[in-house]
Formats: structure tokens, sequence, C-alpha cells
């Protein structure tokens, strides 16, 4: 049980870091279109 709740932890960490970095891309992306 203790496995499967650290392996649902990892994949939370991954998944929070991976939407923070679409985030920031995102905002830099409009930031280099936008004069």
């Amino acid at each position: 049980m203790k496995s499967i709740t650290n392996c649902l932890r990892v994949i939370c960490n991954a998944w929070r870091y991976y939407v923070l970095v679409l985030e920031v891309r995102g905002d830099f992306g409009i930031a280099l279109l936008s004069p």
C-alpha cells in the first residue's frame, strides 16, 4: 500500500511540474509574440 501512495505522489508531483512548465512556456510565448 505504501508503494502505491508513493507512486501516486510521484505522479502528482510530475503532473504539477508539467502544468507549471506549460504555464511558464505559455506566458513566455505570449510575451515574445506581443510587441
